[in-house]
């Protein structure tokens, strides 16, 4: 499977994999994200549930705060 990650194609052995098991493969342990597929915001609650096909576009952002 071929998807867009935050604008750069990444190829994972899977078919299908949630956005959970995406955010362990890739490491993100960050608190504070903003995931996108394809466009749409996902909320917390969904990313076991939610499911990253071949082809989709993925944005994960991490929220920083500061002054």
């Amino acid at each position: 499977m071929t998807i867009s990650l935050n604008n750069r194609e990444e190829a994972f052995d899977k078919e299908k994999i949630s956005i959970s098991e995406l955010l362990i493969i890739k490491k993100y342990s960050f608190k504070m994200l903003v995931i996108k597929l394809n466009d749409k915001l996902i909320k917390k609650e969904n990313y076991e549930n939610i499911i990253i096909k071949d082809g989709d576009k993925v944005d994960i952002i991490h929220l920083m705060s500061g002054g």
